[in-house]
């Protein structure tokens, strides 16, 4: 009498209730069985995020101990660098005697919902999760689910599991490398805006831009917004400038094969005419013409390292939160044009401080 109920767990016809809509289109929107009107879906997701919704057969009550699976939502597989890291983590998670679930999210926070609320509901023991600029619905599912999250590649102020590359010094390297070749008039083509990584390599930019005592023009930092094709028509558009720019660095290696192809249709010579550097190495950069001159993440160690962590955390839930950074590789091949000589290193000693200074005040997620 005097104490508080538990709060009831949500069911289907309550969120459809709170949505506005049938049961039946609920259910359409969970399993995906039928194609629903946008602002329909968008309702029914935010009614599932507000009241905590996990499919019955993944609730907790009905859980078996231990289904042996881990459910890994990430954004844009076509992408070679989570290509890679996808197999990374699915070699580790094998060789821990569990199974992978795999989820795309393609980087939007509706279809991030909906992918864990997906594994949730598939019996899970855990999520690893390459967050969206705006994770906090799907989060909210997996906490009420009471299944551990690791976040990877992209950081949160979030009180999970975290696990990343550092961004701001090595793509700050990357500027070094540039304006120690004699560079001015350096672009930029970052990536999706509101994630963490996006902002972090802008600041490594400007960071080592103010470093070499270099402007930065506003119209040479644009948004290829993590896309191949995109990258390709944003290239285009800044070899047009009546003041082109003479070396460009790429935020993601998606983008680099779209800067390149880009370069070569309109007639511009990488590295003759264009030096090229980008963040994130694959696979076959050594055999791409011209060989690419590129910070390199150690993929392998991420996903390895990740699925220690999520492997602890079954073994411990009481276990405090966890932060590891990684550091990226500097690989220097053909795209910069220049010799391995020229580098010229002025990153400052003071990691902490610079990267403090280079990062606007608030940046969005991962």
């Amino acid at each position: 009498m005097g104490g508080s109920r538990p709060r009831r767990t949500a069911s289907m016809a309550d969120i459809a209730r709170a949505a506005g809509v049938s049961v039946t289109t609920v259910s359409h929107v969970v399993n995906k069985t039928r194609p629903v009107a946008i602002d329909t879906e968008r309702a029914v997701l935010a009614a599932i995020a507000d009241r905590g919704y996990v499919p019955d057969n993944a609730s907790r009550s009905m859980r078996s101990a231990g289904s042996q699976t881990i459910g890994l939502a990430m954004s844009v597989l076509s992408n070679p660098y989570f290509t890679e890291l996808v197999s990374s983590i699915e070699q580790a998670v094998s060789g821990a005697g569990f199974s992978l679930l795999l989820a795309e999210t393609h980087d939007d926070a509706a279809e991030e919902l909906r992918a864990v609320t997906e594994l949730v509901a598939r019996k899970v023991e855990a999520v690893v999760l390459a967050p969206s600029a705006d994770p906090s619905a799907a989060l909210e599912v997996a906490r009420q689910a009471d299944i551990p999250v690791l976040l990877i590649d992209r950081f949160l102020d979030a009180d999970v599991d975290q696990i990343a590359s550092e961004s701001v010094v090595p793509t700050a390297e990357l500027v070094d490398h540039l304006a120690g070749s004699g560079h001015r008039r350096i672009a930029m083509i970052s990536g999706l805006a509101g994630l963490s990584t996006t902002e972090e390599r802008i600041a490594g930019f400007r960071l080592g831009m103010r470093r070499h005592r270099l402007r930065v023009d506003p119209e040479l930092v644009v948004s290829g917004e993590s896309d191949g094709a995109r990258a390709e028509i944003v290239i285009r558009e800044l070899l047009a400038l009546p003041e082109p720019p003479t070396a460009v660095l790429v935020g993601n290696n998606q983008m680099t094969i779209g800067v390149i192809r880009g370069a070569g249709r309109a007639g511009v010579d990488v590295p003759g005419d264009l030096a090229v550097v980008s963040f994130d190495d694959f696979e076959w950069a050594d055999l791409f013409h011209p060989r690419l001159t590129v910070v390199a993440q150690p993929v392998q160690a991420m996903g390895q390292q990740a699925v220690s962590m999520v492997m602890s955390r079954l073994r411990d839930r009481s276990l405090p939160a966890r932060r590891v950074v990684l550091r990226p590789t500097f690989v220097h091949r053909d795209s910069c044009g220049c010799h391995r000589d020229s580098i010229v290193a002025v990153v400052p000693t003071d990691v902490p401080r610079a990267i403090a200074d280079a990062l606007p005040s608030s940046t969005g997620a991962a």
